[in-house]
């Protein structure tokens, strides 16, 4: 699997976010990426800036809600299973399979792409107060932190964060310079149809001219 420092970057981002790596064999991945039909602008992103690696374009499908009963549908894209992914899943999930910090976690937040891939699939900024936020799984304490610490070490980023009391979900908060740092660092790079989770720009609008 040929790759360059571009796909790596973006790959990397994935999995920071929504992305799942599956187990194939003793050695060996695959990626797996899905997003609510409402992203597909985003997913086909994926599909063409990643289009090596995947088996095919973006499938559409449908999911029942186990609890609303409500479906939903949704695009799912899947990669090529490689010993590359096989090395990532040891690196991004625990010996039961669950995501971790990886242990070198700036190695793989290498640039603000990467950061900016990882916003769009678990970012959030809500305009009612201003504030920036990404969502992540319920994290140990320990990997918080050296989280926090990548981010501040990397790129002098100072966010907060927060884990329900479920322990089912954290996030990391940016506010005030904070969230003006992050949004210098990733707005180049957040294409058109994703612009709803920034914050209005009045001198220039997100575009792909970076991408």
């Amino acid at each position: 699997m040929k790759l360059s420092m571009r796909h790596k970057q973006i790959i990397y981002g994935t999995l920071w976010g929504d992305g799942w790596l599956q187990k194939t064999g003793e050695r060996n991945a695959r990626l797996r990426l899905e997003h609510s039909a409402k992203q597909s602008a985003y997913i086909n992103w994926l599909y063409r800036e990643l289009i090596t690696i995947f088996q095919r374009p973006p499938v559409a499908l449908t999911r029942k809600h186990p609890q609303s009963q409500r479906c939903y549908k949704y695009l799912r894209l899947q990669s090529h299973s490689s010993p590359f992914f096989g090395d990532l899943r040891r690196v991004f999930y625990d010996t039961q399979g669950k995501k971790i910090v990886p242990r070198e976690a700036a190695r793989y937040l290498p640039s603000a792409l990467t950061l900016a891939i990882w916003y769009m699939d678990d970012g959030y900024y809500y305009h009612r107060d201003g504030s920036a936020h990404i969502y992540l799984p319920a994290y140990p304490q320990g990997d918080l932190e050296r989280l926090i610490i990548t981010l501040r070490e990397k790129f002098a980023l100072t966010p907060n964060w927060y884990c329900r009391p479920d322990r089912r979900g954290c996030q990391l908060n940016f506010t005030g310079t904070a969230k003006d740092k992050l949004f210098s660092f990733i707005r180049p790079y957040i294409i058109r149809e994703m612009t709803y989770k920034t914050p209005y720009d009045p001198v220039t609008t997100a575009s792909e001219n970076a991408l």
